[in-house]
């Protein structure tokens, strides 16, 4: 790879990781090619992006983007083989590589950023499959609002019904 090729690789990743506030690395090196073509597959199913490159390329994107320390802690994880999962959720790549992991010991997660929190080693996958996504987080927040609601118009009817019960039955007396 020529500096011409690294630097068009470089700007690649930098537009990767500012446009994507999750993303996964993983080690998936000893796949075959039908299991990383399976990986592939699997990601572009659930909307996941594979990328592979060099540790040292995807640093110096990452150092270029975050001019602060937010990735600082994620060099750690840049060393042997490294494959890139760019997630549309928090969770979605961490059930890919679960849901893959049924039947292969790899892709293994070195690294996660998800927004501004990183998730190091392979014993984080169990916290980012269990994370919510966005729109779960509202559906959440919708019920929990309707919730309260639906009780305060459930009584109010009932009240309702009995006011309009008790007034018939008032009405009904006073005409015999």
């Amino acid at each position: 790879m020529n500096k011409v090729d690294k630097k068009a690789a470089i700007v690649t990743l930098q537009e990767k990781f500012r446009n994507n506030s999750f993303f996964y690395f993983t080690d998936s090196s000893t796949l075959t090619v039908d299991q990383v073509n399976k990986l592939r597959r699997l990601c572009f199913e659930k909307g996941v992006e594979m990328k592979v490159a060099k540790n040292t390329l995807i640093r110096k994107a990452l150092e270029a983007v975050g001019n602060d320390s937010r990735y600082e802690e994620l060099y750690s994880s840049l060393h042997g083989p490294t494959a890139i999962l760019f997630s549309p959720s928090s969770n979605a790549a961490a059930k890919v590589i679960k849901e893959f992991r049924k039947k292969s010991e790899r892709p293994v997660l070195k690294a996660a950023f998800i927004d501004a929190d990183v998730f190091t080693g392979d014993q984080s996958l169990d916290t980012l499959v269990s994370l919510k996504s966005k729109e779960e987080i509202i559906a959440d927040i919708v019920a929990l609002i309707n919730s309260p609601m639906k009780g305060v118009l459930s009584a109010l009817k009932s009240s309702a019904e009995k006011v309009a019960g008790a007034i018939d039955t008032i009405s009904k007396k006073s005409e015999s």
